[in-house]
């Protein structure tokens, strides 16, 4: 198949991998209305990282990367969930208020913790991975037995489409941003916090039904 092929659907694949709603575009959202839109797209830059690494994976290692899922897939979301609803509560009780001064104070107003926080929840979504593999399958993209240097166009492709998506993301986010007074921003903090506990508990709650009825690593 034509590179350029290839790279076009990298480039949707990674735009598709960005898109669903989870506790990452959430965290996005959050971040852009709080702190602007070069604090969200940081965050988004997070979530562009892991999906990338899942994409290296997902060309290279398949079968080893399912077979790792499938095996601790009750680990995982526990671990995950636990990790999203502490998130969660962080955004929840965090005061957006003083996050805006600070960010008043400084020329960019930006931190690394947007960016690590987002990582952090996006591993701790096993479904994210899946997301990909699935994308891979739906497009066809066959890259195995290839080297890295082939692949390397179909990498970049997917991550510019990722970085694309939360470019576009939190530039529209925050045109509305400018229209939201302080006690709305407050307040879709503490909503989108719960909300984001709410994943996380029902990740959590997943795990545990698997780890206690199915067993440990049950298929």
């Amino acid at each position: 198949m034509p590179i350029v092929s290839y790279i076009l659907k990298g480039l949707i694949i990674g735009i598709c991998a960005e898109a669903p709603i989870g506790p990452v575009a959430i965290y996005v959202t959050q971040k852009t209305l709080s702190g602007g839109r070069k604090a969200g797209f940081l965050a988004g830059l997070g979530a562009c990282t892991v999906d990338t690494t899942y994409s290296v994976l997902a060309i290279f290692a398949y079968a080893y990367a399912q077979e790792f899922l499938l095996g601790h897939k009750e680990i995982i979301l526990l671990a995950g969930g636990m990790v999203v609803t502490m998130m969660g509560m962080i955004m929840a009780v965090s005061n957006p208020f003083r996050k805006l001064r600070r960010a008043s104070e400084k020329t960019s107003g930006l931190s690394p913790t947007d960016f690590i926080q987002a990582i952090f929840l996006a591993l701790s979504n096993p479904g994210a991975i899946a997301v990909i593999f699935a994308l891979f399958a739906f497009f066809q993209l066959n890259t195995e037995a290839q080297s890295f240097t082939s692949v390397l166009p179909i990498i970049l492709s997917i991550a510019g489409g990722a970085i694309c998506y939360w470019w576009n993301f939190t530039t529209v986010l925050n045109h509305f941003r400018k229209k939201i007074d302080m006690h709305s921003i407050l307040i879709i903090n503490r909503i989108a916090g719960a909300i984001v506990v709410v994943i996380g508990i029902a990740l959590f709650a997943e795990g545990a039904y698997h780890l206690l009825f199915t067993g440990l690593g049950a298929k």
